[in-house]
């Protein structure tokens, strides 16, 4: 069949896409733009908010237009937490965030008996009583620069806001022997950077019940991938204490960028929030990593407009903002999503006041990138160089700042580049 694939979400969504897709290729399918015609169409979901969800039933929508006669199969987070919204939407098949083979099974299935009954297949399973890591293929069919290595899923951090744990259940990790038998086929595959995801990476080893934490699996994927670069997906900020940074410090290819889940600078709404840690011990966290690794990258998300959240509330945050000196930011309203607590909470926030919000976290996250950036013109960065846009070869450096430099056949080439300038969000500069 021709398939043609929607993404939607995070990494993890992005990595279990190239992994169907990995697949798909395998059995003898063809993957085909989703703009246009196909014999079926996978829409893999996000429900991390009310957003997220409205983009999903837009995109499953848009497949029956483009081919009526199509198969048309929806999985993961949207599809785990609604089922049967999903199935109300003129679908084939709704899977969920487990399964992905069985998923892909059923689809085939359903396209050989094409004709016959269109009430949709539903597999969607309790996500709370899954407990092992599924194991899918890692890598991709893009160029070989960066791939994606998912070490775990699942989350039991229960935020306030999030519905998240409800479509991905409890922590599965992927076992250590298996993470570095997949990075070090990675590399010989020819890909140059490995970058380690999951739903909560943190939490990676505690399902094992025998201490593991998730610097013994980086240092793993490290020495077994001595070659790539290996960047870290978003950390718990707890899980950067003295002994983590030192054993990361004395790991060569791992990158020196962090990026640390904050979500408000304000110690009174981080406990609405259900966070488990206050402003004091993140910014511990953070001088940590500076002691240890200099002027590494440190990134972070943030929410504006939480229930409750006062005007004096979010002047702390963006004075913690500036104390941080954060390389890069995302930044959201909150967005409220039923069956989560903080859907219930008195104090809703108007909408144009979280907007407003919004805008005026952005122009602070904005000024601290500005700096950041212009304090490595004139030095030097290696840079691992992924494609050519606009004249220029684009590509990122350890710190993860955006290089852009001339230069000829570039592509998953690491050259040191003298940074010349600052053009908008990125660096300038010239092979060295």
């Amino acid at each position: 069949m021709d398939i043609a694939i929607c993404t939607l979400g995070c990494k993890v969504n992005q990595y279990e896409t190239q992994a169907i897709e990995t697949e798909l290729i395998r059995r003898g399918h063809s993957l085909v733009p989703f703009d246009g015609p196909a014999d079926a169409y996978i829409v893999n979901t996000c429900t991390v908010t009310a957003v997220s969800d409205h983009k999903s039933r837009q995109a499953i929508r848009r497949c029956r237009k483009q081919n009526p006669l199509a198969v048309v199969a929806v999985c993961g987070c949207y599809a785990q937490t609604d089922p049967e919204a999903v199935a109300r939407l003129d679908v084939d098949l709704v899977g969920g965030a487990s399964g992905r083979m069985a998923f892909l099974d059923r689809l085939e299935e359903l396209a050989a008996r094409r004709g016959g009954d269109h009430s949709p297949t539903v597999t969607v399973g309790s996500i709370m009583s899954v407990r092992a890591f599924e194991e899918l293929p890692a890598g991709g069919l893009a160029g070989r620069t960066r791939a994606m290595l998912k070490i775990e899923d699942g989350c039991v951090n229960f935020c306030s806001y999030c519905i998240i744990p409800y479509a991905r259940g409890p922590v599965r990790s992927l076992p250590l022997d298996r993470a570095a038998a997949e990075a070090g086929r990675l590399a010989a595959e020819g890909y140059k950077e490995l970058v380690l995801t999951g739903i909560e990476i943190s939490s990676w080893g505690q399902d094992f019940r025998d201490g593991s934490s998730p610097i013994d699996v980086i240092e793993a994927v490290c020495r077994a991938a001595p070659g790539c670069r290996v960047r870290l997906g978003s950390l718990e900020p707890r899980t950067i204490t003295g002994d983590f940074c030192r054993r990361a410090a004395a790991l060569p290819n791992l990158c020196p960028h962090f990026h640390l889940s904050l979500q408000s600078g304000c110690d009174a709404t981080l406990k609405r929030m259900n966070r488990k840690y206050d402003t004091a011990r993140y910014l511990e966290s953070v001088e940590l990593l500076r002691k240890l690794f200099g002027e590494p990258g440190i990134t972070t998300d943030l929410i504006v407009g939480f229930p409750g959240e006062t005007e004096e509330e979010f002047a702390q945050t963006l004075d913690f903002l500036r104390t941080c000196a954060f390389t890069a930011m995302h930044i959201f309203p909150y967005s409220r999503r039923s069956g989560t607590p903080a859907d219930r909470m008195p104090g809703q926030v108007p909408k144009s006041v979280k907007e407003d919000r919004a805008r005026r976290a952005a122009a602070v996250a904005e000024e601290l990138r500005q700096s950041y950036l212009r304090g490595w013109v004139g030095r030097t960065l290696p840079v691992l160089f992924e494609e050519e846009k606009d004249g220029l070869w684009r590509g990122h450096a350890p710190n993860y700042a955006e290089v852009f430099a001339p230069g000829q056949d570039l592509h998953n080439a690491e050259r040191t580049v003298r940074v010349t300038g600052v053009q908008g969000d990125h660096l300038t500069g010239v092979l060295a």
